[in-house]
């Protein structure tokens, strides 16, 4: 599988950055190739030895097959194994993780030394249940890295990710991508569901709306029906 000028450039960012910082964050939008990309970079640092032993950590259980699939067609050398309800073993080069799973004590105190731990959709990273695993993984080795990639740094509760990642190794834009014409510019549509006027007395909490007010408003039956039949008219 042949990387892309951008992603090859986000790869080397990765390892660059693993080979001097403890922990990197590798940001890029759906459609960018996050999962090649920390493939290939989790490929290039087996093949270099710094690494012997990872982890890759999901939150939902069919990320572990796909980007498993997705590994090993990387690389064709390596072995995997899985971490989850249904099957615990770390058998593999990597193993692939369900969060969910692999906090619960039993299951921490099975973690292997691992030479790297990498978070997919990394902005749960400040989650307690990720918590607890990253620190039995620096528990078992103080020198494992910690990678993280994710499309959104920005979480929803404004809780930063520096107590996790103190640095970003590289940023793919939406932007870049459809200038490259590896995703195509969207298209934006509006319609008018009857609740200006109801909006507009929403207050807001600090800087932002209080969305469980939005929701009142929003969230019912008539206004999400009319939202379906308006997208299945549109796409």
């Amino acid at each position: 599988m042949l990387l892309r000028p951008r992603q090859e450039t986000m790869v080397g960012n990765i390892v660059g950055a693993l080979s001097e910082h403890d922990n990197t964050l590798a940001v890029a939008p759906t459609g960018a190739g996050k999962t090649v990309m920390l493939s290939a970079a989790l490929g290039r640092m087996f093949k270099k030895g710094s690494l012997n032993k990872a982890c890759v950590l999901q939150h939902r259980d069919e990320l572990t097959t796909q980007n498993s699939g997705t590994f090993l067609r990387m690389n064709p050398s390596l072995t995997a194994s899985f971490f989850n309800a249904e099957v615990k073993s770390w058998k593999g080069d990597v193993g692939f993780a369900m969060v969910q799973t692999l906090t619960r004590p039993e299951n921490r105190e099975t973690m292997p030394v691992l030479d790297a731990l990498i978070i997919d959709e990394a902005h749960h990273a400040c989650a307690d249940s990720y918590l607890r695993i990253i620190e039995q993984a620096r528990k078992n080795n103080p020198n494992c890295k910690l990678l993280g990639v994710t499309a959104t740094p920005m979480r929803g509760d404004k809780k930063g990710l520096r107590a996790v990642f103190d640095n970003v190794c590289d940023q793919i834009t939406v932007g870049e991508l459809i200038r490259s014409g590896h995703l195509v510019k969207p298209r934006t549509f509006v319609m008018n569901v009857g609740v200006q006027d109801e909006l507009r007395q929403v207050k807001k909490t600090a800087s932002d709306y209080d969305m469980g007010e939005v929701a009142e408003i929003m969230d019912k039956r008539p206004i999400n029906q009319a939202v379906v039949q308006h997208w299945k008219e549109k796409a």
